[in-house]
Protein backbone atom coordinates (compact mmCIF):
# COMPACT_ATOMS: atom_id res chain seq x y z
CA UNK A 1 0.00 0.00 0.00
CA UNK A 2 1.53 3.26 -0.76
CA UNK A 3 0.41 6.38 0.73
CA UNK A 4 1.16 10.16 -1.04
CA UNK A 5 0.57 12.86 1.14
CA UNK A 6 -0.92 16.15 0.39
CA UNK A 7 0.92 19.25 1.88
CA UNK A 8 -1.33 22.89 2.46
CA UNK A 9 0.68 25.87 0.97
CA UNK A 10 -0.26 27.71 3.86
CA UNK A 11 1.47 25.67 6.48
CA UNK A 12 4.97 26.06 7.11
CA UNK A 13 6.52 22.12 7.34
CA UNK A 14 9.89 22.21 8.07
CA UNK A 15 12.31 19.32 9.45
CA UNK A 16 14.34 20.50 12.12
CA UNK A 17 16.65 17.24 13.98
CA UNK A 18 18.02 16.30 16.60
CA UNK A 19 21.14 16.98 15.68
CA UNK A 20 21.01 20.82 15.62
CA UNK A 21 19.40 21.05 19.07
CA UNK A 22 21.59 19.47 20.63
CA UNK A 23 25.10 19.15 18.64
CA UNK A 24 27.47 21.04 16.54
CA UNK A 25 26.34 21.13 12.98
CA UNK A 26 28.63 18.19 10.95
CA UNK A 27 29.09 16.07 14.06
CA UNK A 28 27.15 12.59 13.71
CA UNK A 29 24.17 12.37 16.03
CA UNK A 30 23.86 9.55 18.52
CA UNK A 31 22.93 6.35 17.05
CA UNK A 32 20.00 5.43 19.45
CA UNK A 33 16.63 5.01 17.42
CA UNK A 34 15.07 7.00 20.57
CA UNK A 35 17.26 10.11 19.64
CA UNK A 36 16.80 9.75 16.08
CA UNK A 37 15.15 12.46 14.12
CA UNK A 38 14.54 10.25 11.18
CA UNK A 39 12.64 7.93 13.76
CA UNK A 40 10.24 10.56 14.41
CA UNK A 41 9.44 11.39 10.98
CA UNK A 42 9.24 7.26 10.43
CA UNK A 43 6.87 7.61 13.88
CA UNK A 44 4.79 10.27 12.08
CA UNK A 45 6.01 12.25 15.74
CA UNK A 46 7.49 14.99 13.86
CA UNK A 47 4.19 17.70 12.43
CA UNK A 48 6.04 19.88 10.48
CA UNK A 49 8.05 17.40 8.42
CA UNK A 50 7.11 17.63 4.42
CA UNK A 51 6.87 14.40 3.73
CA UNK A 52 6.16 13.12 -0.11
CA UNK A 53 5.71 9.29 -0.08
CA UNK A 54 5.38 6.94 2.50
CA UNK A 55 5.04 3.12 1.88
CA UNK A 56 5.16 -0.02 4.68
CA UNK A 57 9.17 0.24 4.24
CA UNK A 58 9.79 3.94 3.60
CA UNK A 59 9.60 7.01 3.91
CA UNK A 60 10.79 10.21 1.57
CA UNK A 61 10.62 13.73 3.05
CA UNK A 62 12.32 17.24 2.03
CA UNK A 63 15.37 17.76 4.50
CA UNK A 64 15.38 21.03 6.70
CA UNK A 65 17.93 22.80 4.22
CA UNK A 66 17.66 21.47 0.66
CA UNK A 67 20.60 21.70 -1.17
CA UNK A 68 18.38 22.75 -4.00
CA UNK A 69 14.36 22.90 -4.71
CA UNK A 70 13.09 19.28 -4.57
CA UNK A 71 16.03 17.88 -3.18
CA UNK A 72 14.39 14.37 -1.26
CA UNK A 73 15.59 12.06 1.73
CA UNK A 74 14.54 8.28 1.12
CA UNK A 75 14.66 6.44 4.37
CA UNK A 76 13.82 3.33 5.46
CA UNK A 77 11.48 2.70 8.71
CA UNK A 78 13.44 0.38 10.09
CA UNK A 79 15.82 2.08 12.28
CA UNK A 80 19.30 1.33 10.07
CA UNK A 81 22.68 3.39 11.30
CA UNK A 82 24.46 2.87 7.75
CA UNK A 83 24.69 0.61 4.78
CA UNK A 84 27.01 -1.97 6.69
CA UNK A 85 24.26 -2.64 8.96
CA UNK A 86 20.97 -2.98 5.51
CA UNK A 87 19.28 -5.97 5.03
CA UNK A 88 19.30 -7.02 1.56
CA UNK A 89 15.11 -6.96 1.38
CA UNK A 90 15.13 -3.29 2.72
CA UNK A 91 18.00 -2.34 0.59
CA UNK A 92 15.78 -3.60 -2.70
CA UNK A 93 13.02 -1.52 -1.65
CA UNK A 94 14.99 1.88 -0.86
CA UNK A 95 16.13 0.93 -4.08
CA UNK A 96 12.91 0.93 -6.30
CA UNK A 97 11.35 3.38 -4.60
CA UNK A 98 14.49 5.31 -5.16
CA UNK A 99 14.36 5.33 -8.94
CA UNK A 100 10.75 5.80 -8.39
CA UNK A 101 11.07 9.04 -7.15
CA UNK A 102 14.10 9.97 -9.38
CA UNK A 103 11.50 9.15 -12.24
CA UNK A 104 8.68 11.54 -10.45
CA UNK A 105 10.95 14.30 -10.20
CA UNK A 106 12.17 14.08 -13.60
CA UNK A 107 9.21 14.05 -15.30
CA UNK A 108 7.86 16.77 -12.71
CA UNK A 109 10.28 19.54 -11.61
CA UNK A 110 12.38 18.51 -15.14
CA UNK A 111 16.14 18.85 -14.01
CA UNK A 112 18.89 18.68 -15.84
CA UNK A 113 20.45 16.37 -13.99
CA UNK A 114 20.30 14.33 -10.53
CA UNK A 115 22.96 13.37 -7.86
CA UNK A 116 21.56 10.24 -5.95
CA UNK A 117 23.92 10.36 -2.90
CA UNK A 118 24.37 7.77 -0.19
CA UNK A 119 26.77 8.92 2.84
CA UNK A 120 28.43 6.20 5.57
CA UNK A 121 30.36 7.50 8.44
CA UNK A 122 30.80 11.13 9.80
CA UNK A 123 33.86 11.31 7.84
CA UNK A 124 31.59 10.64 4.90
CA UNK A 125 29.51 13.47 5.97
CA UNK A 126 26.46 11.89 7.29
CA UNK A 127 25.12 13.72 10.35
CA UNK A 128 22.33 11.66 10.97
CA UNK A 129 22.94 7.84 11.70
CA UNK A 130 19.69 6.52 9.43
CA UNK A 131 20.67 5.28 6.44
CA UNK A 132 19.19 7.43 3.92
CA UNK A 133 19.69 7.86 0.59
CA UNK A 134 19.22 12.05 -0.82
CA UNK A 135 18.28 12.96 -4.34
CA UNK A 136 19.35 15.80 -5.69
CA UNK A 137 17.70 17.41 -8.62
CA UNK A 138 20.60 19.87 -10.06
CA UNK A 139 20.93 22.26 -12.52
CA UNK A 140 23.65 24.37 -14.19
CA UNK A 141 24.73 26.88 -12.06
CA UNK A 142 22.79 25.82 -8.79
CA UNK A 143 24.50 25.94 -5.54
CA UNK A 144 25.78 22.48 -5.29
CA UNK A 145 28.72 22.56 -7.57
CA UNK A 146 31.31 19.68 -8.38
CA UNK A 147 30.86 17.14 -5.43
CA UNK A 148 34.26 14.87 -7.01
CA UNK A 149 38.37 16.15 -7.01
CA UNK A 150 38.88 17.29 -10.03
CA UNK A 151 42.01 15.09 -9.85
CA UNK A 152 43.53 12.68 -7.75
CA UNK A 153 47.36 11.57 -7.28
CA UNK A 154 47.06 8.14 -7.10
CA UNK A 155 50.25 6.20 -8.78
CA UNK A 156 49.02 2.92 -10.77
CA UNK A 157 50.58 0.81 -8.21
CA UNK A 158 47.84 1.99 -5.75
CA UNK A 159 45.18 1.49 -8.13
CA UNK A 160 46.27 -1.67 -8.60
CA UNK A 161 46.88 -2.76 -5.07
CA UNK A 162 43.27 -1.70 -4.29
CA UNK A 163 41.79 -3.62 -7.51
CA UNK A 164 43.50 -6.74 -6.49
CA UNK A 165 42.35 -6.52 -2.65
CA UNK A 166 38.81 -5.97 -3.56
CA UNK A 167 38.52 -8.03 -6.94
CA UNK A 168 40.06 -10.81 -4.57
CA UNK A 169 37.97 -9.75 -1.34
CA UNK A 170 34.42 -10.44 -3.89
CA UNK A 171 35.33 -13.73 -5.46
CA UNK A 172 35.84 -14.97 -2.03
CA UNK A 173 32.78 -13.18 -0.17
CA UNK A 174 30.62 -12.35 -2.81
CA UNK A 175 29.39 -16.07 -3.85
CA UNK A 176 26.11 -15.83 -5.47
Amino acid sequence: MSLFITLRATTVRRFMPISRQTFPVGSMVPSDAANCPFCEIVQLEDPDVREIYRDDHVVAFFPLEPATLGHTLVVPLEHVQDIWGLKEGTASRLAVVTVRLANVMRSTLRPEGLNVIQSNGEVATQTVPHLHVHLVPRWRGDAVGRIWPPETNYSEDQKDMAWEKLRAACRRDMVS
